[in-house]
């Protein structure tokens, strides 16, 4: 992250955190802004239909009339601000907090978010913007062909090229065998200038290979060194062709377990912001095969008393603070409530029974998201269809039975 980009986040995260909305309530706005999200439109009719369910909801957390006219308000706000294309930001994700008595209409470009949702709490719902940096952490992607070398650092929010490594060239020009001049008495040429070219032919070969060989090592090096000085989340090969993995088997253990994959970009031409998009969305697709892993884990860990599949079950590990990992179905979403005096999440009112007067809440997903942030409990929100079948709306690894 660039050091303008941090300041700008945490101002706005300070200004959010001080936000006191008082009888009124703040609307949040978490929004998928990817290609297939933005092609004919598609995030503005899902929102249009999320905004749909909050309106036809208001009715039953019993606000007053005033409150319900400005959520109502600020609800027409979001959609108007998001049906303008121009108003929205280059990256994959935006987050939106509008309470129009207090002033408040902050918007926050993200590079993802975890999936899109709207709610309407009495304070801005901030911990997954909190949350990001940390949760995509630090990656170094290094660029590099034979002669050469860029290492950049990534994080949600920016990326800075840390170090320009040059090789040791070869010659300018090419290797050109040493033909005889003359011909023998049968036409052939001098054996002298055959083993001339040949030998000629090798040394410039093993110079070569050599000289590669160095600089892989050299990289490696160097990627060790910064890693050991702060531990990479990731680590991304990239180059043109088969460059990207000839540096493999140079990396020392240590750094080649926190290689997340390749890309094909050239060193020489890529662009910092270039380098920016193709390792957030190499990330992406790593996270979709941690995504089939973690569901492959709770099937395992099912039967064994280690897992718990399902809404209620799960809300009920959040509320004892087993829960691990939280897994959450991209689709799901589910009316409920919240036990006034206990603070847990369940399904219908009697289950409140002795914690307290329930609260009508919206989706207890989206509040199962935000309490396991609040947990500091990592959150995978699946989008793969075959393994986001397999989650019954939300589920979890547990840290203990």
């Amino acid at each position: 992250m660039t050091s303008a980009t941090a300041s700008k986040l945490t101002a706005q995260l300070d200004r959010l955190s001080k936000a006191r909305p008082g009888k009124y309530r703040v609307v949040t706005c978490y929004l998928k802004l990817e290609p297939r999200d933005r092609a004919r439109g598609k995030y503005l009719i899902k929102m249009k239909n999320r905004i749909k369910v909050i309106e036809n909801a208001l009715p039953t957390l019993e606000l007053s009339r005033q409150v319900v006219d400005a959520i109502h308000d600020d609800l027409g706000r979001l959609h108007a601000f998001l049906k303008k294309t121009s108003n929205l930001p280059s990256t994959q994700g935006v987050a939106v907090f509008l309470c129009k008595p207090i002033g408040l209409f902050e918007v926050v470009p993200l590079p993802r978010v975890f999936r899109s949702r709207l709610a309407v709490d009495r304070t801005p719902l901030v911990r997954e913007l909190a949350a990001m940096q940390e949760e995509i952490g630090r990656i170094l992607t290094v660029l590099l062909d034979r002669t050469s070398a860029r290492l950049f650092e990534v994080t949600a929010f920016g990326v800075t090229e840390i170090a320009s490594i040059r090789a040791d060239s070869t010659r300018g020009h090419k290797f050109r065998s040493v033909r005889g001049d003359s011909l023998s008495g049968g036409g052939k040429f001098s054996t002298g200038r055959q083993s001339m070219g040949g030998f000629g032919e090798r040394t410039y070969n093993n110079r070569i290979r050599h000289e590669k060989q160095r600089h892989y090592e050299f990289v490696s090096r160097k990627l060790f060194t910064v890693n050991q000085r702060q531990p990479a989340n990731g680590i991304v090969l990239a180059g043109i062709g088969t460059t990207a993995g000839a540096i493999e088997p140079f990396l020392h253990p240590y750094v080649a377990d926190r290689v997340i994959g390749k890309l094909k970009l050239s060193p020489k031409q890529a662009k910092p912001a270039e380098v920016h998009a193709a390792t957030l969305e190499l990330r992406e697709a790593y996270e979709r095969d941690s995504e089939r892993a973690l569901v492959t884990e709770m099937d395992a860990a099912l039967g064994e008393g280690w897992a718990v599949n399902g809404i209620r079950d799960t809300l009920k590990a959040l509320a004892r603070g087993q829960v691990r990992t939280l897994l959450v179905n991209a689709e799901a979403s589910e009316p409920g409530f919240r036990c006034a005096d206990s603070g847990a999440m369940v399904l219908l009112p009697r289950e409140c029974r002795g914690h307290g007067e329930p609260i009508p809440i919206l989706d207890v997903v989206d509040d199962a998201i935000e309490e396991a942030l609040h947990q500091r409990i990592p959150v995978d929100v699946i989008h793969e269809p075959k393994a986001r079948e397999q989650v019954d709306g939300i589920a979890g690894l547990l840290r203990f039975r």
